[in-house]
């Protein structure tokens, strides 16, 4: 089933998704790890799209306080990520739920149990997939639109890219899609719609804005990368994950972390984010089938830091998408989604003048 594509007008576009999350325009903002904070989230969520809270480094009790951050800032909707590898996972689950957040995105994982609960206070649970398969099992968990995130994209894409991937999920499911990986303004927006999604989700472009907390130098050193300048190796962190291609990012990718060399960085990372030696250890053992990739997820983390916080680009390791060699300066959030909102009316306009 293909989202039919009307044209914009006065630089607004709704979309079954837009229906859905009751936001203005089909624009979303990625759940990054140490990126989508709350200011973040808000300025997107109050500029009309919708701003998804990133949790996966945080123990409930932060993520609690982050929640209650943007509702300080923004009566708007908005949405929260919950990576269900991650030990804090259930933890983060139980507070989405008593804090009603009115979108919960699940990541690498799926949960009927969740999607009920989401359901009962009114609330809508988006999954992020990377394949059909995946796209089928979430709309059978019960999933309200998915996160469909093609090869392109930062961090953990799928090994097909959006120009394939997306359609093939749309031929899959009846859920409306939004689309993540390869996108940055308005021309990835009116293909995206053409695709047949009813969105898209935009992590890089959101990163470098004014809003981001990404450091000013790691900002300025993106915006000047080529969209062939990343990398896309499994050896980051034990899943396949797009990198800014650094001198790090090389030598990481060039062998995989062993899991005692991970070990001292992933506890480095883990006390750089506050957590005491209880939660370290709790995090360790609540899901010991997961303690591998833990590790090597918090070994990345290091890495990770010092490329956001400090804009160390020597030593640091920054997940980035290919859309940043589409990139040339930093803009507000508001700003942003105003000129792909633009853009797309112009493209759509030409096309049917054409």
């Amino acid at each position: 089933m293909q989202t039919e594509c009307k044209p914009i007008r006065s630089s607004t576009l709704e979309t079954r998704i837009t229906r859905l999350f009751g936001i203005d325009h089909p624009i979303i903002c990625s759940g990054m790890s140490h990126i989508a904070v709350p200011e973040l989230v808000a300025a997107v969520s109050e500029a009309g799209g919708l701003g998804i809270l990133a949790t996966a480094p945080l123990p409930p009790e932060s993520t609690r306080e982050s929640i209650r951050r943007v509702r300080a800032i923004t009566s708007r909707p908005f949405g929260i990520n919950i990576t269900m590898l991650t030990a804090f996972a259930s933890g983060n689950v139980r507070v989405a739920l008593e804090e009603r957040v009115p979108v919960v995105n699940l990541s690498l994982g799926r949960s009927q149990q969740i999607a009920d609960a989401v359901h009962a206070y009114g609330g809508m649970i988006v999954n992020t997939v990377t394949t059909e398969k995946h796209a089928r099992a979430a709309q059978a968990a019960g999933a309200d639109a998915l996160i469909v995130t093609g090869h392109e994209a930062a961090g953990h894409g799928g090994a097909a890219t959006s120009l394939t991937l997306v359609p093939a999920v749309r031929d899959a499911v009846e859920l409306p899609i939004i689309a993540a990986g390869g996108f940055a303004d308005g021309r990835g927006l009116v293909a995206a719609l053409a695709l047949g999604a009813d969105a898209i989700a935009m992590g890089t472009r959101f990163a470098l804005s004014l809003e981001s907390p990404l450091h000013a130098h790691a900002k300025d050193t993106a915006i000047s990368k080529s969209v062939t300048d990343t990398l896309y190796s499994p050896n980051f962190d034990g899943i396949p994950c797009r990198v800014m291609d650094t001198r790090a990012a090389r030598k990481r990718a060039r062998r995989a972390i062993s899991f005692i060399e991970a070990v001292p960085s992933a506890l480095a990372s883990a006390a750089q984010l506050g957590m005491s030696l209880p939660q370290i250890f709790r995090m360790a053992f609540v899901r010991p089938a997961n303690l591998v990739q833990q590790v090597q997820i918090g070994a990345l983390t290091k890495s990770t830091l010092l490329s956001i916080r400090k804009g160390d680009m020597e030593r640091g390791i920054l997940p980035i998408g290919q859309v940043q060699g589409l990139i040339d300066e930093v803009l507000s959030a508001s700003a942003i989604i105003q000129r792909a909102l633009n853009e797309a009316e112009e493209i759509q306009n030409r096309m049917v003048s054409a």
